[in-house]
Formats: C-alpha cells, structure tokens, sequence
C-alpha cells in the first residue's frame, strides 16, 4: 500500500476509535446523571456533559427520531456504533485498499 494511503487509513482509524470514545462516554455520562451518581448542577460536570451532548447529538439526534420509542431505553447509541463499524469497514476495506491501490498502482 501507497505510504499516502497507509497515513489516510491511520487517519480514518484514530478518528473512528476517538468518537467511539466520545459516544462512550456519553452513555456512561447519561447513566451518572439518571442514578443520581453525580450531580448535574456543578460547573464541571455541566461542562463535560454538554460537551458530550454536542459532540454527539448531531449523529444521535436523526437515529433517535426514526427509531421506535423504547420508553425508558435509548438505542440510538448502539445503533450510531454499530453504523461507525460498518462504515470504518467500508471506507477501509473497499475504498482504501480495494479501488484506489489497483488504479494506483
């Protein structure tokens, strides 16, 4: 592989692992606020929730409206995970290593 599209892939993958960090540790955050572990009215707690919120509330908001209403249980997270994955995998496999290293080469 082409050193160009070794340092994409590199690129694509530490992007990938570090939102999934991100949606991680939201789901973790969302569980401290609703037992009641941590208190969401101190300052840097606020901080860090709200930075979660808007980092992944862009992806999690259009998987949220169309899947069905759980009551209580919010799959949006594993769903928007299991969508990175698959994509990850798409842009790895088949547009990094499948169409570009032939033509290039």
């Amino acid at each position: 592989m082409l050193p160009i599209l070794n340092f994409v892939d590199l690129i694509l993958e530490t992007l990938f692992r570090l939102y999934f960090y991100v949606v991680f540790g939201s789901v973790i955050y969302s569980w401290l606020i609703a037992f009641n572990v941590v208190n969401p009215y101190n300052n840097v707690v606020r901080t860090i929730g709200t930075a979660l919120n808007r980092l992944t509330e862009p992806l999690l908001r259009p998987i949220r409206r169309t899947l069905p209403d759980l009551g209580g249980i919010d799959l949006s997270p594993i769903v928007l995970l299991l969508l990175m994955f698959f994509l990850e995998r798409f842009l790895r496999d088949v547009v990094i290593r499948g169409f570009l290293v032939p033509a290039l080469s």
